[in-house]
């Protein structure tokens, strides 16, 4: 990619390709002191009000800046770098490639907590990781004072849902969810009956005195590409048919319709929803309610499979932060008598961790 001029006009070159840059385009970007607050990157005008036929006077163009002044006296100093950056389409996060893992994923990287942690160039990389594989673990992070909104917010902000700003894992009499009893979950993602989704989830681990409830992490990235390898009508299937899921309690009822692997505009991956608890499939032909049944079943024999699941043990101050839209979570199973299991989770949305791990690129010059 690369910008070039000719006669008072800017091109935009790529793979053989060369188009002209509109002039509006250029002026609408001017970011002198009279036209852009350098605190908020606000524009200090407004371009619907700019004439439409916007020309262009002078231009100069170095190695690294491309230097605009137009008939209308106004002028920009515009980087290179910014322009192709924004032809390109892509925003720091997908330039993070996803790492499929399985089962023989073991020494996770682990990252210790401390004082202002999340404003130090540790929490950048931390994001990066968290990116690659779906999921970080934070050690040492404080277990008193409900410190997780501390923490979400001190990235994010909390996305509130029905079980409240957080909520409490353990068990409890009557409960309203799975979750909060001693017995096995299985691969799982929370809430596939919103709308959206909460993509990231937060859980806290304040006590762990059992033998059992081991934490269970799945790549759901990892099993649909293999599903979609192996075998493929599966995969369209899943791709295609939207089923309804649900949630009701004494207070709420909550559904979505979606499909079981969501794609993005480009037919890449983009989200997966596994619960079947909580899933109801629409009534369809009899062949193709057949192959969608199939399909789930295929599915699920993955997500449950020893080859694509990893186990580990939280101990009190681990936080676990896992990307809900790509990942499936579980519990082994635990006996309540042996001690107190307690762990704290919220969720935050992926606005918080784009807008952190970009501030932290732009603070330490990444």
């Amino acid at each position: 990619m690369k910008i070039e001029l000719k006669n008072k006009k800017v091109f935009f070159e790529n793979k053989g390709s060369k188009k002209e840059i509109h002039p509006f385009w250029l002026r609408e970007r001017v970011n002198g002191d009279n036209f852009v607050d350098k605190g908020t990157q606000q524009r200090l005008f407004d371009p619907t009000e700019l004439k439409e036929n916007i020309e262009i006077d002078n231009l100069n163009l170095s190695k690294d800046f491309l230097e605009v002044t137009f008939k209308d006296g106004a002028y920009t100093k515009l980087a290179i770098q910014n322009i192709l950056k924004e032809f390109s389409n892509i925003n720091e996060v997908e330039h993070i490639n996803k790492v499929e893992w399985n089962s023989t994923l073991k020494n996770f990287i682990n990252f210790e907590f401390k004082d202002n942690f999340c404003e130090e160039k540790q929490m950048y990389k931390a994001l990066v990781n968290f990116y690659q594989y779906g999921f970080v673990i934070f050690k040492k992070v404080p277990t008193k004072n409900n410190f997780i909104v501390n923490f979400a917010n001190s990235i994010g902000s909390i996305r509130r849902t029905n079980f409240g700003e957080f909520f409490n894992v353990k068990s409890k009499p009557n409960p309203n969810d799975l979750a909060y009893t001693s017995l096995p979950l299985a691969p799982h993602t929370d809430n596939p009956y919103r709308n959206p989704v909460p993509c990231i989830q937060m859980l806290h681990c304040i006590e762990n005195e059992v033998s059992g409830g081991f934490s269970t992490l799945v790549d759901g990235y990892t099993v649909t590409q293999k599903l979609k390898k192996d075998f493929l009508d599966y995969y369209k299937i899943l791709t295609e048919v939207k089923v309804r899921f649900q949630f009701i309690d004494q207070s709420v009822v909550l559904e979505d319709w979606a499909e079981m692997i969501r794609l993005d505009d480009d037919g890449k991956f983009k989200q997966v929803r596994f619960s079947p608890r909580l899933d109801f499939v629409p009534l369809m032909d009899k062949e193709k309610l057949e192959l969608f049944y199939s399909a789930r079943k295929k599915i699920s024999e993955l997500y449950n499979s020893d080859k694509f699941r990893i186990e580990f043990k939280l101990s009190p101050g681990d936080l676990l932060m896992m990307d809900n839209h790509r990942l499936l979570h579980g519990r082994t199973t635990y006996d309540a008598n042996e001690g107190n299991r307690f762990l704290q989770g919220c969720y935050i949305d992926y606005d918080s961790t784009e807008g952190k791990l970009k501030h932290l690129k732009r603070k330490y010059n990444l």
